[in-house]
C-alpha cells in the first residue's frame, strides 16, 4: 500500500500537471481542491522540489508548478521518492537490494522468481503510467469511455 505521502503527492502533482504552463500554482489551492493537509503539503513539495520535479516562485503570482513536461513524470519515480523500493521482497529490488536470508541460493529460489515477475510488470505498469497519461484516463472515465 501507498503511504499517504506517495499518494498526496501523486494527486498534488496531477493537478499540477493540469495547470502545466499556466503558471505557479499555491499551496493552499492545491491542499483545498485535493484535500490535502496544508503543512503535510509543504513538505511534500520541499521533497518534489529537492528531487527536480516541482520548482517554486515566491512572492506576488508565485507558488509551486512542474519543471518536467508531464509526460516525463511517471509513478514509479514518484513512488520511489516517497516509499522506496517498489518490489514486494529486498532480494529483487534494484536500487535497494538486500541478500535474502531464507533461500540457499536466490537464482533458483521459487519464491524470489515469482516475486521478481511481479516487480518487473508493476515497474513496467508505474514508469508507463505519466501524469499525462493519468489526466487522460481521467478524462475518458468521465466521458465514459473506459
Amino acid at each position: 500500500m501507498l503511504s499517504k505521502k506517495a499518494q498526496y503527492s501523486i494527486y498534488a502533482l496531477v493537478y499540477l500537471a493540469k495547470s502545466f504552463n499556466k503558471g505557479p500554482v499555491l499551496i493552499q489551492e492545491i491542499a483545498v481542491n485535493e484535500k490535502i493537509p496544508k503543512k503535510f503539503l509543504e513538505s511534500i513539495l520541499l521533497d518534489l522540489r529537492n528531487n527536480g520535479i516541482v520548482s517554486s516562485k515566491k512572492g506576488r503570482g508565485g507558488g509551486y508548478y512542474l519543471i518536467k513536461q508531464p509526460e516525463e513524470v511517471n509513478l514509479a519515480e514518484i513512488i520511489r521518492i516517497f516509499d522506496g523500493a517498489l518490489a514486494l521482497l529486498p532480494c529483487v529490488t534494484f536500487r535497494y537490494y538486500e541478500e535474502c536470508n531464507h533461500c540457499k541460493d536466490e537464482n533458483t529460489c521459487g519464491v524470489r522468481s515469482f516475486i521478481k515477475d511481479v516487480r518487473d510488470e508493476t515497474v513496467n505498469i508505474l514508469k508507463r503510467a505519466t501524469l499525462a497519461q493519468i489526466i487522460e484516463r481521467e478524462s475518458q472515465l468521465k466521458a465514459g469511455k473506459k
